[in-house]
């Protein structure tokens, strides 16, 4: 199998609190990975120690064969972010505010011209950031992520925040973006219902552990097994969190 992101017993303890506990992940080069959990459940601190912007306490990373601590550099040019709700200059254009961020990363000029493409934002460049939708902030945001076109895209809960319509919006953007230039994506969310319209395979994180990790249809033959409903994914995923969380609460009683 040719994974493109491979983490082993990936850990981030803060004194006495565990965000992320001994998480191996495996991503298909050319997939939609749906990383799921509750919040706090530790998909944040995930996303944030593969963009290196917090350091594992414990196991390590291989992002395109490169190693992690010793190519951080050459990781992080091959990847596109969307951390958290993107902030923008109020008072610059969305294109100007993709120009600045084009110039840091040294990227040619029409690489803002080709990210406003992708998502759809071309007629609407010219407008002041402040004037922008919570929608169209979210496409800026992922167009952000695209300049360039990386080929890994790491976006932390794309959706939130936004109404039904939004939500179909940047999960039809989402799902187009690896046959349209063939990257690979890790979408972090807590409904399972929104992911499964996207990704190709998922983890399910709960209190730092990952507690399942397949295709959907291996969830889906997991559930049978256990007989749970196998039709509405989105109860097996709630039933797999409510049944760790009785079992670690059993542990603490102990």
């Amino acid at each position: 199998m040719d994974y493109i992101i491979t983490t082993e017993q990936l850990t981030k303890k803060y004194k006495n609190f565990t965000s992320v506990n001994n998480v191996s992940l495996h991503v298909r080069r050319g997939s939609i990975y749906g990383f799921l959990g509750p919040n706090g459940a530790g998909k944040s601190t995930t996303m944030k120690m593969l963009l290196g912007l917090t350091a594992p306490t414990k196991g390590g990373f291989v992002i395109d064969g490169k190693q992690f601590p010793r190519d951080r550099l050459a990781i992080l040019r091959e990847i596109g972010s969307f951390i958290e709700s993107p902030s923008f200059y109020a008072n610059l254009t969305g294109r100007e505010n993709l120009d600045l961020i084009r110039r840091i990363l040294n990227l040619p000029p029409n690489a803002v011209e080709d990210a406003l493409e992708l998502v759809g934002l071309s007629e609407f460049g010219g407008r002041l950031a402040k004037k922008y939708s919570l929608g169209m902030k979210q496409r800026l945001g992922l167009a952000g992520a695209l300049l360039g076109r990386p080929p890994i895209l790491i976006l932390d809960e794309p959706t939130n925040g936004l109404d039904p319509a939004g939500i179909h919006e940047i999960r039809n953007l989402v799902r187009s973006l690896p046959d349209r230039y063939d990257c690979t994506i890790l979408i972090s969310s807590h409904m399972l219902s929104e992911i499964e319209l996207v990704a190709d395979d998922i983890g399910i994180l709960n209190h730092g552990r990952l507690l399942f990790e397949g295709s959907l249809d291996e969830l889906r033959r997991s559930a049978q097994k256990a007989g749970m409903d196998a039709d509405h994914l989105e109860d097996v995923f709630l039933s797999l969190v409510e049944q760790d969380n009785a079992a670690r609460k059993q542990g603490a009683e102990l």
